[in-house]
């Protein structure tokens, strides 16, 4: 079978439609928020939600280390928000990149401007090549603007998946 050229690839990985939201992770006295695009639910008994998590990036160690993330979706009217957690993040006082945030139920990091969260525990993880796959049982959650669009990879020009790029 012939080696698929890595721009078809690309292209249709891109296409596929992601989420975008905030995960919020903590151990001990680290904080950290990182835009994270591969979310999804996994299981309705118990619920769970698997994300995906690049193993370099510090979110990864502090959920490891931690067995708790966060995910807080956020209004499509505000995809800037993104941007600025694609690196590590700066927390001062109850701010994370100068957004306010609670410790959640978890431990966790909620962000305060969030449209809804969820706070999950790590029921199993399972490496999947660059990334571990978190599958966080859902044991808090809250709606705060039932009526905002979510947002998605859709509303940004921001790409992540296909092959990775060295």
């Amino acid at each position: 079978m012939a080696e698929l050229p890595i721009e078809l690839i690309n292209k249709v990985t891109w296409k596929i439609p992601n989420a975008l939201c905030l995960v919020g992770s903590r151990h001990g006295d680290e904080w950290n928020g990182m835009t994270q695009s591969w979310v999804t639910q996994v299981s309705m008994e118990p619920v769970l939600i698997a994300i995906s998590v690049d193993q370099s990036a510090i979110t990864h160690r502090l959920i490891q280390d931690s067995g708790v993330f966060t995910i807080n979706l956020w209004d499509a009217e505000d995809t800037r928000t993104f941007v600025k957690f694609s690196k590590p993040a700066t927390k001062e006082g109850m701010t994370l990149n100068d957004r306010p945030i609670r410790e959640g139920q978890t431990g966790a990091p909620v962000f305060e401007e969030a449209v809804a969260h969820l706070e999950c525990e790590v029921r199993n993880s399972i490496d999947v090549g660059t990334h571990t796959l978190f599958l966080g049982e859902v044991v808090a959650a809250e709606v705060r603007d039932d009526e905002a669009d979510i947002a998605s990879m859709a509303h940004t020009r921001m790409k992540y998946g296909g092959v990775k790029r060295h």
